[in-house]
This record gives C-alpha cells, structure tokens and sequence, in this order.
C-alpha cells in the first residue's frame, strides 16, 4: 500500500505543531498526490512563541520531493479555527470539485487515501452521501460484514468530500433557529440530554460562543439528511490530543491516537443503504458522558432538586 499513488487532491491545514505536521506529511509524502493545497494560520499576537513554530511548520510541509502542483494559502496573522479552517476548505473546492481534507494532528493509514479515492467516485453523483470519514470510533465493533457503514455523524478527523456539499455549508448557521434545531434533532437522537447538548452547541454557535467550524457540518448533515461512509476499522489516529491543542486538551481521552489499521484486499460495499443509529449513539455517549450523566439524574436527591425548582420559580 505505501507504493499507492493518491487519485484525489488533499488539502492539508496547518499551524504551529511542528512536529504534527511533519508526522502526517512524511505520509502525504508517500502516497504522492499530484495537487497538494497547504493552508496555515498564522501566529497569534499573544503568543510570541507561535512565530517560531509557524515558521517550523511552513519548513515541514516545503518538502515536496515528487511531481506535484502546490497551492499554498498562508496567513501572516491569526484568524482562529472557526475561520481559518472554514475559508481554507471553502478556497479548496473553489478550485475542487473533490477531495480529501487532513489536518495536522490527523496521522492516516496509507490505504486512507485509496478508501478516500474509491468513495469519493463511488458516490459523485449520490446526494445522499455527504463526506467520507476515515476515523473510526467504535472501539472493535464492527457494524455489517462491508468495508464500511453509513454514520449520520461526520467526524472530520480525515476526511473527503465534494463541492456539492461544501456549497451548503453554512458558518454561521444563519438558515436556521434554536427551534428548527431543536426540532430536527429530536427526529435523529431519542436521548433527550444528547439533543440538549446539540441544540446548546448551537445556540453557542450561533452567538459566537464557540471558535470552531466542523459542528456546523454536523448541522448541515443533521438537517439536510445526509450520511458519512465510515470504515470499520480505524484509518486515521489523531495524535494532538494534549497540551497544546486547541479543543482536544485531555490526553487521556479514549479517543486520543487510536491505531491506525490498514484495509486489506479490495473494498467491501454495504448491500443495504441505511445510517447505523446504534454505532453513532455508541460513540456519542462516551464523547457525552452520558451514562454518568444519567445515573446522576436519576438519583433520589436530584429528582427532589427538579421537583422544588418547578415549585420555586
């Protein structure tokens, strides 16, 4: 597999992680694609010691020893994820009509690219399908006997797509409200304290409480019925969790770099076209804590709380 040549162009979004960066290059490197985009935040004015790691990183991805177009979008000041990532992946398929996304801390199986290539034609013209993930979370359980399953979940630890898609994508969610959110959520979730978690993730989207871009994908999943294809087995281990990231910050979550396994003969399509709400409630509920949450709910002191406060206010 390492002697496999990428099909798709690859967007590679990067900051100040130095070392990151080099690791998922060294695998960009190998597979060769012919088109390569590299897009970089720049430094941030608080922190001084970003404008030497930035310069690190931009040192990282100038490696390109094989026959290939760059494009580079790299920004002298910081604009944060929220835009940063967002413009990135908008300026990718502005000049796209597909391919395959990966950002520094997402270290990929070689044969993600070759699952990434064969999905993004299988499913071209199939508006159902709006990503392709390569991260699976589902800690061994296998969902069919196919290569991968449908998630109404896309996780963006890796990932592909198509302009298609990406045209939808709404920043700032302005297409909807709290009870259209709400609402919709209710149909895809039966756990009323996921659906909780969802629509305050919105809200907080909506006020600009959050600096993030990749729940707002999530949404447009979520509210325009589309599915993730997500591998059965793990093809991309992200190895940023820790100190100096920006949303993942416990390196003791079960999540965090999680091997990679690579895909072995050809790729086994599922017979049957339908989301698999069991594997994504699987995950969501330890990424939720919901089962603690729950048990803490139900306890005899919190129900008597809840009770007083519907009499107290």
């Amino acid at each position: 597999m390492t002697h496999y040549q990428a099909q798709s162009p690859v967007l590679f979004l990067v900051f100040n992680r130095p070392r990151l960066t080099a690791q998922v290059f060294s695998r960009i490197r190998a597979v060769r694609p012919s088109r390569l985009y590299i897009a970089a935040d720049g430094p941030r004015k608080e922190r001084p010691e970003d404008t030497a790691a930035c310069a690190q990183v931009l040192q990282a991805v100038s490696r390109v020893d094989w026959p290939c177009e760059v494009r580079t979008l790299f920004r002298d000041e910081n604009k944060g994820c929220r835009m940063a990532v967002s413009d990135a992946i908008q300026w990718f398929f502005e000049q796209e009509e597909e391919g395959i996304i990966l950002e520094d801390d997402c270290y990929p199986a070689y044969s993600f690219f070759s699952f990434c290539d064969t999905l993004l034609a299988r499913f071209r013209n199939d508006m159902r399908v709006f990503a392709v993930t390569g991260t699976n979370l589902q800690q061994g359980h296998q969902w069919g006997t196919a290569s991968y399953y449908f998630s109404r979940y896309v996780n963006i630890w890796g990932w592909a797509s198509w302009r298609r898609v990406w045209e939808k994508y709404d920043r700032d969610l302005l297409r909807y409200n709290v009870a259209d959110a709400a609402a919709a959520l209710r149909k895809i979730f039966q756990d009323e304290m996921l659906v909780a978690d969802w629509v305050e993730n919105f809200r907080k989207l909506q006020s600009g409480e959050i600096d993030t871009w990749d729940h707002q994908f999530n949404f447009l999943a979520f509210f325009e019925n589309g599915l993730c294809a997500t591998p059965n087995i793990n093809l991309v281990s992200n190895i940023g969790f820790g100190p100096g990231a920006t949303h993942t910050l416990n390196a003791n979550n079960p999540h965090a770099g999680i091997p990679v396994q690579e895909l072995e003969g050809e790729i086994v399509h599922p017979a049957v076209f339908l989301p698999e709400p069991e594997a994504d409630y699987y995950f969501l509920k330890k990424e939720h804590d919901l089962e603690a949450r729950w048990r803490n709910y139900r306890k005899p002191k919190q129900r008597l709380k809840r009770w007083l406060g519907k009499w107290l206010v």
